[in-house]
């Protein structure tokens, strides 16, 4: 039921509390809105939460999922656990100049146990793990939002109040089905949010404890401060965003522990008045926790700096174009646009998107261009909030508007482009965080509208409405994250100008072979994009497949001229050549692939292709065996060298390359296939006919197997056999080459030895 009573909780006369002697003004007496037990309103939040993203949990892995997880050796139980300290969020090692220096290696220890305890790479635990997580946070939230609108009390026993059951309730349930969360939760990758966002908020809770003995208003533990620093330190290794707890809960102590008036502090200061000292910054102890809080900070950032190396990732241009302009000016105004952005995906989070990159946003080169009126309208909203912050007489409008717009700001500094460059434009799912600020100041707003409505029900009612609203567009977001096909397609309405949505649904497209369409979408991130390399090489890949040879040479001469360390265009520029006949140019492109890439076993193996095409054995034999040695699960590699070996008459060394690809591969039923017939050859009938067999029962439905395993009951006289399989093999494909003339032959004889036998 909507009701306006004052807090359920409030504290008995008989209860002492140590915090704030006269009692400060309350948002929950001006709301309409549920009043619920403290438990019911987790549960509440919970189920919320649960509801926005739960038809996730049977999503894929898609997007960047691939990288982080699936291509991803530190998450296979062969890589060494110490090498999660060493190597970044990708798998790369920090000290590679190619590594994006994303160090978050308890994110990553998250991903590994999910993938040992799901035995592969089952998206399922994956994905419901990341939905307990917000869920977990959600109903954190609602005792941080408690402490923030509220303040922070404590009853003589040490149990903490909450003065605003009613607003906190609503700010944890904005915060609880906002829809620019769905790419955190429904994406996997986003579990680097959410275990920092946990961490995050567990240390602002321990920070808050470290107050709870406090009897008469100047003690203080130590221990709660420093747990709530290692919690802070545990946040930034599963996200970077982490480390901006320590500074938030520097200006909670100050607002909230001192009660300090930041614009009167300042003001003294700068007079250097005497005065400062009874501001009671000193007797209430904020300077020795602000140096407790202000070292940690400075260890942990020192040992992050240690661990990473090198410089800076290296980014490019198309990832953060603003980032490479040449103009102050041109950088400014652009980052500035970028933030209205952010703070319109907080206020209206309609447009969705999973990458605003490559075009999406075109940057703005003069005051002429009408979006400067957004930059215009952020900084008229901001410094309005900030002036009512430090200005205002009322001590807890000042103390709700600074906390709401240091949670705002805060933890999106990282990612603001302000101390290094970012490998993005925008990004949804660095707002989770900040998102609790937004939740602090919509309802700050709410509380104030309230306060002046006659009709405060029709504010619940319409606060409800976006409530709801909120929760539908999560549901259908997380939904279209459930797989790259809708994700992608999701974005094309968006972002129509973003050269990599279109080389996305190109990519998903080939994958599934729908290749025609694939072209389309392919030309069209190259037309919007003439310096997409990626997509000319994929889209090159198809044109050789098509045997549009010619444009595909054209592409990918043109990716390698753009990118001349692109080791995979050159490899499938080789290949094109090849098809062309210009062998020498195409075996040029492969060795500058592999120069570029020296682990590269597919070019290895292409290049094996090249020799033999030009009865160059010797050296054909040793590009594949570089490709084995390289990728010991090479499995066209390994079958080449055995029907080389075989063609060429050299049946013993054939027979042991086919039982050493065997031991590394011992499922693979095309070694099987080419093993048997080099023992058929060598007369080794029985054992032949057991690897035929194996092989047949692995892919029934091979004519070949059928086919060759009838020539060797044919040559070992099992001719009844032989009859079976070669009916199998021509049922299966009537035109197999020597099949039929092989049956004929066959038949023949059998007729012969009927006669003979009547």
């Amino acid at each position: 039921q909507i009701c306006n009573q004052h807090n359920a909780e409030a504290p008995n006369l008989e209860e002492a509390f140590h915090r704030m002697a006269l009692p400060e003004p309350n948002l929950d007496h001006d709301i309409s809105w549920f009043l619920l037990p403290p438990y019911w309103a987790k549960v509440v939040v919970a189920l919320i939460s649960f509801l926005c993203f739960a038809n996730s949990y049977d999503g894929d892995f898609v997007f960047d999922d691939s990288e982080a997880i699936i291509n991803n050796k530190d998450l296979r139980a062969e890589t060494p656990l110490g090498d999660l300290w060493h190597h970044d969020f990708w798998g790369s090692k920090l000290s590679s100049n190619t590594s994006h220096k994303s160090y978050r290696p308890l994110t990553v220890l998250t991903f590994r146990i999910n993938y040992l305890f799901a035995g592969g790479f089952y998206p399922v635990g994956f994905h419901v793990i990341n939905i307990i997580l917000h869920c977990t946070i959600s109903v954190l939230m609602v005792d941080v939002f408690s402490i923030l609108l509220g303040g922070l009390q404590f009853t003589n026993k040490g149990r903490r109040l909450n003065l605003a059951p009613k607003t906190s309730l609503l700010a944890a349930l904005l915060f609880a089905a906002h829809p620019v969360h769905t790419e955190c939760v429904a994406g996997i990758v986003g579990r680097a949010d959410l275990l920092c966002a946990l961490f995050f908020l567990l240390s602002f809770l321990g920070y808050c404890k470290a107050f709870r003995e406090n009897k008469e208003g100047h003690n203080f533990s130590v221990f709660w401060v420093l747990v709530s620093v290692l919690l802070g330190a545990i946040a930034m290794l599963c996200k970077e965003q982490g480390i901006t707890i320590l500074g938030l809960n520097a200006v909670f102590d100050a607002l909230v522990i001192n009660k300090l008036n930041v614009l009167e502090f300042i003001q003294k200061l700068l007079r250097k008045d005497k005065l400062v000292e009874n501001t009671g910054v000193l007797r209430k102890g904020l300077l020795f926790r602000m140096t407790l809080l202000m070292s940690g900070g400075a260890g942990i950032l020192y040992i992050r700096w240690r661990i990473m190396g090198t410089g800076p990732p290296a980014f490019t241009e198309v990832d953060n174009p603003a980032s490479f302009a040449d103009s102050l000016f041109v950088r400014a105004i652009n980052y500035n646009y970028y933030y209205s952005l952010n703070a319109w995906l907080l206020l209206c989070p309609w447009w969705l998107c999973f990458d605003w990159s490559m075009g999406c946003i075109p940057l703005i080169k003069s005051v002429s261009d009408w979006r400067i009126i957004a930059l215009a309208a952020l900084w008229f909203c901001l410094i309005g909030l900030i002036c009512q912050a430090l200005c205002s007489e009322d001590s807890y409008k000042r103390r709700i508007l600074t906390l709401g717009l240091g949670f705002l700001i805060i933890p999106f500094l990282p990612a603001s482009n302000l101390f290094f460059r970012v490998g993005f434009v925008v990004a949804e799912r660095v707002i989770y965080l900040p998102s609790i600020g937004y939740c602090i100041l919509f309802t700050y707003g709410f509380s104030l509208l309230s306060k002046q409505a006659k009709k405060k029900k029709i504010l619940a009612v319409a606060v409800l409405g976006i409530l709801l609203i909120n929760v539908m567009r999560c549901a259908l977001r997380s939904s279209q994250w459930r797989s790259e096909e809708q994700l992608f397609r999701s974005a094309l309405s968006v972002c129509p100008l973003n050269a990599k949505v279109h080389y996305n649904v190109g990519k998903n497209l080939a994958d599934k072979g729908n290749q025609s369409a694939a072209i389309k979408y392919y030309r069209e991130a190259v037309r919007l994009n003439p310096k997409y390399v990626h997509a000319m090489n994929n889209l090159g890949n198809i044109l050789k497949e098509r045997n549009e040879l010619q444009e595909a040479e054209e592409l990918l001469s043109l990716a390698v001229q753009i990118q001349p360390d692109f080791a995979a265009a050159w490899m499938n520029l080789g290949i094109v050549q090849n098809s062309l006949r210009r062998f020498e140019e195409a075996e040029q492109s492969y060795w500058t692939a592999i120069k570029h890439r020296k682990k590269y076993p597919d070019c290895y193996y292409n290049l094996g292709r090249l020799y033999a095409d030009l009865n160059r054995h010797i050296d054909a034999l040793n590009a594949w065996r570089n490709a084995t040695v390289l990728k010991p699960e090479h499995s066209l590699a390994w079958n080449n060298m055995i029907i080389l070996l075989d063609n060429t008459g050299n049946l013993a060394q054939a027979e042991a390359v086919g039982r050493e690809a065997l031991e590394l591969i011992p499922n693979d039923h095309s070694l099987m296939f080419s093993l048997a017939n080099v023992l058929g050859k060598s007369q080794k009938y029985k054992e032949s006919e057991a690897l035929f067999l194996k092989a047949i029962k692995a892919n029934p439905n091979a004519a070949s197997y059928h086919g060759n395993l009838a020539v060797l009951y044919h040559r070992w006289g099992n001719l009844d056999l032989a009859k079976k399989h070669y009916e199998v093999s021509l049922k299966l494909d009537p035109m197999a080459p020597g099949t039929k003339e092989n049956y004929n032959l066959l038949r023949r004889k059998l007729e012969q030895l009927q006669k003979k036998g009547g």
